[in-house]
């Protein structure tokens, strides 16, 4: 029997550098090239046959309605971040679960790269990041996160902050899958994260409060306690909007038709 592939989006956070434009909408409504954040992922996803899709809202969540999707609220999402939200949705982590951010758009075939790995913890990873990140940023290290595999493509640190950009064997984007045991893994790991961050610092990030982890942080945690996180490289294919300068760098790329070295629009 084939296995059922779901989707979590993680549409929760205020996307405050995009001010004014979510002054008063959610970062994930926010229109690139004629269509919304949200819009071009549930277009993958159902591109690449996936119709279970899910969202955790909270910054002007009541926005947010998408025929055949369902939601979830985080109601704290002023004061949380990637990790709760996602166990905002946590019935849904079954089988084989597809998590992305609500902030990036990706072509189809990133998707289907993920989809085909059969590994139980498996993160896509951008290994021409550094083209991108020129683009984006004066200085891509301000920025830059660490990545680092070993011999058999399984990672080794991720999210960490750098200061030699040529260490740097990717980046993370945002897009990951869990599936089978890693499910049970994922699950089991942040309960008794969360459970030690009661009495103790919060194990995944020393000095943040649990509430506050990142997503990488939970993805390193689960690296140092023995799981196996594959990384899935692709050569871009996806982008992120995380700014106003993001914004008008995609606009105008669009319109110089200089932009499909990184993103293919289709449909």
């Amino acid at each position: 029997m084939a296995q059922t592939v779901n989707a979590i989006i993680l549409a929760a956070g205020e996307g405050k550098r995009l001010r004014p434009l979510t002054s008063d909408t959610p970062k994930c409504l926010i229109e690139l090239f004629g269509k919304s954040l949200i819009e071009w992922q549930v277009e993958a996803l159902k591109k690449c046959g996936i119709h279970d899709i899910s969202i955790v809202t909270g910054y002007r969540g009541e926005k947010i309605a998408l025929r055949g999707v369902k939601t979830f609220r985080n109601e704290n999402y002023d004061t949380t971040n990637m990790v709760e939200s996602l166990f905002c949705a946590r019935d849904k982590l079954s089988q084989s679960t597809i998590v992305s951010y609500g902030d990036i758009i990706y072509e189809p075939s990133i998707l289907e790269k993920l989809m085909a790995s059969r590994e139980a913890m498996s993160v896509i990873v951008d290994k021409n990041w550094r083209a991108y990140w020129e683009i984006r940023f004066t200085n891509p290290l301000d920025d830059a996160e660490s990545l680092e595999s070993d011999s058999d493509g399984n990672i080794k640190s991720i999210g960490q902050k750098v200061t030699d950009i040529e260490s740097i064997e990717g980046q993370y984007i945002g897009l990951m899958k869990f599936q089978d045991d890693g499910i049970q893994a994922l699950k089991g790991f942040y309960d008794n994260a969360k459970r030690r961050a009661v009495l103790d610092p919060n194990p995944l990030r020393a000095g943040t409060p649990f509430e506050k982890s990142f997503m990488t942080d939970l993805l390193q945690g689960l690296i140092n306690g023995g799981c196996r996180v594959k990384s899935v490289p692709v050569i871009n294919g996806w982008l992120e909007l995380d700014s106003l300068r993001d914004y008008e760098t995609y606009n105008r790329m669009n319109l110089e038709q200089t932009l499909h070295p990184f993103f293919h629009t289709w449909g």
